[in-house]
């Protein structure tokens, strides 16, 4: 089930609901609204993302929806996913790491007021569409996949084609086609079922 409170986020981080709660604490001394988003609460000024908490079993920490554009502090920021994440950056704890909001709210305040000025990174939407050959094949031949593979979202052709070609060997992109031609046929995307988590 979704989640819709902090309280029922902070339910099943029972490992970090102390810091959790918190760091919590720390952004409402801010002028930020926290809201619950992607089943996580996030902080929001003037409607638009911020700043968000997040929790593993290894760890917890901030999000910073345009963390890249911080220039004074920058110390503490890590890219989740090196050459994959252009704007978030996150602040991330483990167990025994100590939590000092005097530390953080720096970076809090630098993230609002880049925000109040509206500076952010915006997506790439216009990167060119690259079939692998497994894929540009299956389509040639079949004329109604084809046709469900046009009717979908650029992203979503993008995901399909990313996961295709990402695999290293043959007998692994010729399992990966099969196992996607019958999502193609419904017109999902090959992530859609972890989007609405």
């Amino acid at each position: 089930m979704p989640v819709k409170s902090l309280e029922e986020y902070l339910d099943r981080h029972p490992n970090w609901q102390e810091q959790l709660r918190q760091l919590h604490e720390m952004l409402l001394t801010t002028e930020l609204q926290q809201e619950i988003k992607w089943g996580a609460p996030v902080y929001t000024l003037n409607g638009k993302n911020v700043i968000g908490l997040g929790a593993s079993k290894k760890h917890y920490g901030l999000w910073f929806f345009n963390g890249a554009l911080l220039k004074e502090n920058t110390s503490l920021l890590m890219n989740a996913q090196e050459g994959k994440t252009k704007a978030l950056r996150q602040i991330r704890f483990e167990k025994d790491d100590e939590l000092k909001t005097s530390v953080l709210l720096p970076y809090v305040k630098e993230a609002i007021q880049n925000q109040r000025e509206g500076k952010e990174i915006k997506p790439v939407t216009n990167k060119k569409l690259l079939l692998p050959a497994e894929l540009k094949a299956a389509l040639d031949q079949d004329s109604n996949l084809k046709a469900a593979f046009m009717n979908l979202s650029p992203g979503k052709q993008r995901e399909y084609a990313g996961y295709i070609s990402e695999a290293k060997r043959e007998s692994t992109k010729q399992s990966r086609l099969e196992k996607i031609i019958p999502m193609i046929n419904q017109g999902i995307g090959l992530n859609d079922k972890y989007k609405n988590c």
